[in-house]
């Protein structure tokens, strides 16, 4: 995959549900609903057209809290990813 963002955005690909709860019960795919977690794919490198500099603060294999409704959908390689502003993931998830 060539994708390489621009400025301060983040190339963004949504985690499937799990299969079954933590208690073991097996969801049928009406039950499962897509989290809003994603993992980071790609970061742009923070420069803004004005010549300011944003810091990046994820990085690729990061896994992020943001907005299902946030970003351009782009469809690569029969992959789907979005592509939002750094400033709309709302969350970094720590393992």
């Amino acid at each position: 995959m060539n994708i390489k963002p621009i400025g301060d955005r983040v190339v963004i690909r949504q985690i499937e549900a799990e299969e079954k709860t933590k208690s073991g019960i097996i969801l049928t795919n009406a039950a499962k609903e897509k989290p809003p977690i994603f993992e980071v794919v790609v970061v742009g490198d923070g420069i803004q057209n004005d010549g300011s500099e944003v810091k990046m603060i994820v990085k690729p294999g990061d896994k992020v809290i943001a907005n299902k409704h946030s970003g351009y959908p782009a469809k690569i390689d029969d992959e789907e990813l979005y592509v939002i502003p750094q400033n709309q993931i709302m969350a970094l998830i720590i393992d």
